[in-house]
């Protein structure tokens, strides 16, 4: 029989935790009431999805009706920047989307629909060659014009964490809508204290051992959104449709359970994390580190290798019995260079032999010396075989 696969792609994805599982489970089968029924059976359903989100409130240190339940952090993303920028364009006729390069697609895609096809105006922030926005180069380009800003708290492919506590309370001098994706950040990174600005913030479930098909968007009261999912008015007319009460219970579950690992977490995974930094590109000829050196997610390590192709990287690793990733998950099989690598200055040719490696809570150091003894014999195999 093969060996079981070592998984080291838990910014993709990671497994339902046993706690998030066994909280979910009720509401499957036995409590299967639409929550928006009178009967008793709805009515217990309510209860529950009302208990999920006073458990998520205290978790991201905001009030119970600010949190909005979604299908996931791309919706999140999408009600965030197309129900601010609506709303601010018809109340004081704000025409101008802030964004960076390094993006998640649902941000980035998005703003950019915003203007093709809305006649919003995107203008992208510079980053720094780690991928960080410079607050004073946000500040220097915040007017009354400006619908909305949008800047990923952690970067999913190079991990690197950004000032956006700093960053929302320079928009909420302006009363100008800040937005962060915060799906790769919520499972390792205290959100209270950015709760305490007017932001936006979208999470995801399946990034911190929660359900694939939920989210939560916080929508500080202060911020108008207008609704693309009208309905039957379910979330304050913000997101028509049924409750899907398990998947909501079980991210709340998954929320409590990252809050009360979180330190434990951290430092586990960070020692994983910094022998993958020191010892990888120590070991393979020109490869380097990229994002961050320090301000960076704990679980998070990447790299570039120059004159490889990372989708054949990825293909040999999978056969060597690793599962990693080249990147975004949602980028896999794309032959181009990211533009999030490239927005750092790094060239195609580098850029194009990406590698993410992300550790979790079922990591063992034992799996962590096997991939780093492995990697190097793959890598030296691949450009073997390109050279005949």
């Amino acid at each position: 029989m093969p060996a079981p696969l070592i998984y080291l792609d838990h910014a993709a994805t990671t497994p339902v935790h046993p706690e998030v599982l066994a909280a979910m489970q009720p509401y499957f089968a036995a409590e299967y009431g639409n929550p928006s029924s009178l009967h008793a059976l709805g009515q217990r359903g309510e209860a529950a999805v009302e208990a999920a989100r006073a458990d998520l409130a205290v978790c991201l240190g905001c009030e119970a009706q600010e949190v909005v339940f979604t299908s996931g952090g791309s919706e999140s993303d999408n009600l965030a920047l197309r129900g601010a920028a609506f709303a601010a364009r018809e109340q004081r006729r704000a025409h101008r989307v802030l964004t960076t390069p390094v993006e998640h697609p649902a941000v980035l895609r998005t703003a950019e629909a915003l203007a093709r096809h809305h006649g919003f105006t995107l203008e992208l922030l510079p980053v720094d060659r780690y991928g960080r926005v410079d607050p004073e180069d946000l500040r220097r380009r915040l007017s009354p014009d400006v619908a909305v800003v949008s800047v990923i708290h952690a970067n999913n492919e190079i991990g690197t964490i950004n000032p956006v506590e700093e960053l929302a309370r320079l928009c909420a001098v302006h009363e100008i809508p800040f937005h962060t994706d915060a799906v790769q950040a919520a499972a390792h990174l205290d959100l209270r204290p950015l709760a305490g600005t007017p932001a936006l913030i979208s999470i995801g479930g399946h990034k911190l051992y929660g359900p694939k098909g939920v989210g939560v968007l916080r929508r500080p009261s202060s911020t108008p959104l207008l609704s693309e999912t009208t309905g039957g008015g379910q979330e304050r007319g913000l997101r028509a449709g049924t409750h899907n009460v398990p998947l909501i219970v079980g991210l709340a579950a998954a929320l409590r359970l990252a809050v009360a690992l979180r330190e434990a977490d951290r430092v586990r995974h960070s020692t994983l994390r910094d022998a993958l930094i020191s010892r990888a590109p120590a070991a393979i000829p020109e490869s380097i580190v990229t994002g961050h050196p320090t301000e960076r997610l704990p679980n998070h390590a990447s790299f570039c290798i120059r004159a490889l192709d990372g989708n054949a990287l990825i293909a040999a690793l999978d056969r060597a019995g690793f599962a990693c990733s080249s990147g975004s998950a949602c980028k896999t099989g794309d032959p181009t260079p990211s533009e999030v690598l490239l927005a750092l200055g790094i060239t195609p040719e580098w850029a194009l032999g990406s590698l993410r490696v992300t550790v979790g809570r079922g990591t063992q150091p034992q799996e962590v010396e096997a991939f780093l003894d492995a990697l190097p014999h793959v890598v030296q195999a691949l450009r073997m075989a390109g050279t005949e």
